[in-house]
């Protein structure tokens, strides 16, 4: 596994590749003094690689210390303090709050205590994050971002700890907060050193559902909210990530 050079980018959230990846998407932006709106491009990429964290979780020693953002012609660099790093694969772009503005999800790693979803809006402004999970060398695979259980509020999901305590947590974003609304154990989506994360979000036009592996790695597992439950499915024999990719098709 090469440990000198970025992993190279293959494609979009929700399974995200190594790399800085920019992540495109047109955006109803409002304009200063009215209240008309324009499409505006909205990306947002990484940059700054450095290995002042080598965790080395996925394939190589190179993280993040800088996330850049493009918005209605503006560019903000949003600098990490040097106890901190982007320990991702790509930032993703998702409207949380329903403004028609996107919103940047990223995985961000502090020294002593381990990784957490981190948010910022188009600003550079941190606008929630999840508890670190609260020691070094401890990571999170995200899993993705739909209103799962159908309450008009979006919710975000990942895997706590992907290789040790394979928990899926799913977070609902509400009025600038995240609130942890279910731990489901047993699951994952990230094996060490893959530059990948497997799996993610299945929405056929009913409720979405989010396309795991079971812990053991034997199994597809799909998880979805019936409207009083969240529901686990297995959905057959996992043997490759394309599997995990095939289970995502309606």
């Amino acid at each position: 596994m090469r440990q000198g050079a970025p992993r190279q980018p293959s494609r979009p959230w929700p399974a995200p590749i190594r790399g800085a990846v920019m992540a495109l998407c047109l955006w109803p932006l409002p304009q200063a003094g009215t209240s008309q709106t324009t499409q505006t491009a909205v990306s947002a990429e990484y940059d700054e690689p450095t290995r002042r964290y080598p965790h080395g979780v996925l394939g190589d020693y190179i993280e993040y210390g800088a996330l850049v953002i493009h918005a209605d012609g503006q560019k903000v660099t949003v600098r990490l303090p040097k106890d901190r790093v982007f320990e991702d694969l790509s930032p993703r772009l998702a409207d949380l709050d329903g403004d028609e503005v996107p919103e940047i999800v990223t995985i961000e790693s502090q020294a002593q205590t381990g990784a957490q979803l981190a948010i910022y809006d188009l600003t550079g402004k941190k606008i929630a994050s999840t508890p670190h999970i609260g020691t070094r060398n401890r990571w999170l695979a995200p899993a993705g971002v739909d209103d799962l259980d159908g309450d008009g509020h979006v919710e975000l999901a990942y895997v706590d700890r992907p290789h040790l305590a394979k928990t899926l947590r799913i977070w609902r974003y509400k009025d600038g907060t995240l609130i942890e609304i279910a731990a489901l154990p047993g699951l994952t989506n990230h094996r060490i050193g893959e530059d990948f994360i497997s799996g993610g979000l299945r929405d056929c036009g009913s409720t979405p559902e989010l396309i795991l592996a079971s812990g053991d790695w034997r199994r597809i597992i799909s998880v979805r909210y019936d409207g009083q439950s969240w529901q686990q499915s297995d959905l057959g024999p996992f043997t490759d990530r394309q599997s995990l990719e095939a289970a995502r098709s309606c």
